[in-house]
């Protein structure tokens, strides 16, 4: 029967290049989707964890970077600092604005480096220097080239113009960039003193960032107390519950022109070879043999079109990753199991036409022409 299901589904090559075609395409959409808001995820959490930091301490009910804001007494760092297992502390000011380059409006995560710091600046500079003394700036690269300025150029972060001394990489996403300022500027343009937005904590050797996040939390007063994988997660969390609807409703038409493309190829090829099944049916072929060899065929059409959809996912994945935009595209474990499923939920539903024909066949009346 699984012979029977492979010749059918071989045996006409221009169906079968139309019906792996169309699965190919439903499951690519999926797949392209998922990997495209993987790696927007990736993107939007790669400041914190280049971070080096173990522990974030924000402002109460603060948990995330993007779309939020944190304001603490500059008090609270000796505070933090003070804490069992804790081994450095440091400040870090923020706000999420633009970075105006010309006509070019480009949103950022503004960070607010102090001097010499030791956690939170750029982990990845491609040309320049690593730290932004006053009146100067570091940007994405990918932001700069496209807004086509260079090392030397000016560019405009709150209001102020800013001389462009580093360029870094893996800083920008489709969502935003990261752009570093010295902290005496960002706190004279904010006109907030006594402030910062963040602490960065690195907990001792031997100390597990968990526990001694428990210990900060306990022991300081209005403070949001994560490690720096509980604060990725929610960061991309927000990223997440954003965009859940669009990837529901695309997902929703990729499994609906699949479970379309797939039931159409399947009943025609089916019924094109009604009296093969009604000789097999004659020779006292059961019901469940003649319905093992439709799901046969519509599985292996299926797997075929998943992997061609994987490859081509693939393949953009690489293309985008040299093109030098600003995303990129991850497939992961996640992904895969997810478009699998919905591969085999496919494959059965296609599967029930045919075998609704199969179950009211009479032989006598394939062998009479009717």
């Amino acid at each position: 029967m699984i012979r029977l299901a492979f010749r059918n589904l071989f045996q006409n090559k221009i169906r079968l290049v139309i019906s792996v075609g169309g699965v190919a395409l439903a499951l690519l959409l999926i797949l392209s989707l998922d990997a495209i808001f993987t790696g927007v995820e990736r993107r939007i959490t790669v400041y914190v964890k280049n971070s080096s930091a173990d522990i974030f301490v924000a402002q109460s009910g603060v948990r995330n970077l993007h779309m939020a804001s944190s304001s603490m007494p500059a008090f609270v760092r000796s505070k933090v600092k003070a804490v069992p297992g804790v081994d450095s502390v440091s400040p870090i000011q923020y706000v999420s604005n633009m970075v105006v380059i010309g006509d070019e409006r480009n949103l950022a995560y503004i960070i607010g480096l102090p001097e010499k710091a030791a956690m939170g600046g750029p982990w990845r500079v491609s040309a320049g220097r690593s730290r932004p003394d006053p009146g100067e700036a570091i940007i994405d690269r990918t932001v700069a080239k496209n807004s086509g300025i260079t090392l030397g150029d000016e560019v405009e972060i709150l209001g102020e113009e800013f001389e462009v001394v580093g360029l870094t990489e893996e800083t920008a996403s489709l969502v935003n960039s990261v752009a570093f300022i010295s902290e005496d500027d960002f706190t004279d343009l904010r006109g907030d003193p006594g402030t910062i937005s963040f602490l960065l904590v690195k907990v001792k050797d031997g100390e597990l960032p968990a526990s001694v996040a428990r210990r900060i939390q306990a022991r300081v007063r209005d403070v949001t107390v994560q490690t720096t994988g509980e604060f990725a997660n929610q960061e991309r969390k927000v990223v997440k519950d954003m965009s859940t609807d669009l990837i529901t409703i695309m997902n929703l038409i990729g499994f609906l022109i699949g479970l379309a493309v797939m039931a159409l190829t399947v009943y025609t090829a089916t019924l094109s070879r009604r009296a093969e099944y009604g000789v097999l049916k004659a020779l006292g072929a059961s019901n469940r043999q003649l319905y093992r060899t439709v799901l046969a065929q519509a599985t292996l059409s299926v797997l075929i079109g998943f992997l061609v959809g994987l490859i081509i996912t693939l393949i953009l994945s690489f293309i985008v990753d040299g093109l030098g935009l600003n995303m990129e595209l991850l497939v992961s474990g996640v992904s895969l199991v997810k478009v699998a499923g919905l591969s085999l939920i496919i494959a059965g539903f296609s599967a029930i036409l045919p075998i609704r024909q199969i179950t009211g066949l009479d032989p006598a009346a394939v062998f009479r022409g009717k």
